[in-house]
């Protein structure tokens, strides 16, 4: 069963409000434009209470009738069905652009799990526009991002940049200022844990609990990606 879309309710009102639209405007105009004839006033009310939720072809439909983007009445998307309604994007053309058959790709988005192979995943970061982060966490790369970032900043960072920026598709310069923070972060963590140790065999728990927060940390240090 697929999850609940996020829904971002105060915007949903706002933006009917500042078309100065009242319910039954947009409920109308969800009737006589897209086809949903079951709605009402009452659900456009319910929704913007937050006492009911949209479905995926009710949100595209809501975001036409207040003329905005899908993503404009979304949190920030987290799963691969998520960034394509975000971005109003039709299945068939997400399929069609990565070369997938279209119940292959339903399947991928009903079960949450990319299966694409790198072409296939590059062809979707271009069709759905991702940004770096997003890309990995969609395709499940994060825990491959994850165990490169430990060995640069546990070792020799200078020796791991390649890996990452190949992965992450950025510049090796771009990565090189976060990626030395990171283990200068990290050593310091260690280095203060084994000072509390007196010397002795550390327990290392806050550079574990570091390494647990790797791909977070180093997204932070990158936020236009």
């Amino acid at each position: 069963m697929l999850e609940p879309l996020p829904f971002n309710a105060r915007a949903a009102r706002t933006l009917r409000e500042k078309l100065g639209m009242a319910p039954g405007h947009v409920a109308y105009g969800m009737r006589a434009s897209f086809g949903m004839a079951h709605i009402t006033p009452e659900h456009v009310t319910a929704w913007e209470q937050g006492v009911a939720l949209p479905t995926a072809e009710e949100l595209t439909a809501l975001a036409g009738a207040l003329w905005c983007a899908p993503g404009e009445l979304m949190g920030r998307p987290r799963t691969l069905r998520e960034h394509r309604l975000a971005r109003g994007i039709p299945a068939e053309d997400v399929a069609r652009g990565t070369g997938l058959t279209l119940a292959a790709y339903h399947r991928m988005e009903e079960t949450g799990e990319w299966t694409g192979d790198k072409r296939q995943s590059a062809a979707l970061g271009d069709v759905l526009g991702l940004p770096a982060r997003d890309f990995i966490a969609i395709t499940g790369l994060e825990d491959e991002l994850a165990r490169l970032l430990t060995e640069a900043v546990s070792t020799r960072w200078q020796a791991h940049v390649r890996a990452i920026a190949k992965l992450v598709s950025m510049d090796r310069r771009d990565l090189q200022d976060p990626l030395r923070s990171m283990q200068q972060e990290y050593q310091l963590l260690m280095a203060a844990t084994l000072s509390r140790a007196g010397g002795t065999t550390a327990s290392g728990e806050a550079g574990r609990r570091y390494v647990d927060e790797i791909v977070y940390h180093f997204w932070a240090r990158l936020p236009d990606h």
